[in-house]
């Protein structure tokens, strides 16, 4: 097998963990039930980041970079679903976030920041 067939290969293979990684935020943010210390706009550039290599690998017909970012985007869009969900509830609730889960205290919260 040449070079390019065996790195193809283990960037397919670590493509699919590393498109599964936003679950952990979504995960965290679920638990805590706050979404305070999520960047939005890391997430966003995450997802277009990922469309865009996506495309590219659509555009090449390369299974390894299609598989990969297929499941970023998707993951990356969970992320940012549920980040705004908790989000949309803190203001809601009028700045008042919700006890978490995990401390059963209510998270720390900057002057002016959402949930």
């Amino acid at each position: 097998m040449p070079a390019t067939g065996v790195l193809a290969f283990v960037a397919g293979t670590f493509g699919v963990p590393i498109g599964e990684s936003p679950l952990l935020q979504a995960a965290r943010t679920n638990r805590r039930r706050s979404s305070l210390d999520v960047s939005l706009s890391f997430l966003i550039v995450l997802l277009a980041g990922g469309t865009a290599w996506l495309a590219y690998g659509i555009a090449l017909g390369n299974i390894a970079l299609i598989a990969g970012n297929s499941v970023g985007v998707v993951t990356s869009t969970a992320a940012i679903a549920v980040s705004m969900r908790w989000r949309a509830l803190c203001r809601a609730r009028k700045g008042r976030c919700p006890v978490t889960l995990v401390t059963g205290k209510r998270p720390a919260r900057t002057v002016g920041s959402p949930c």
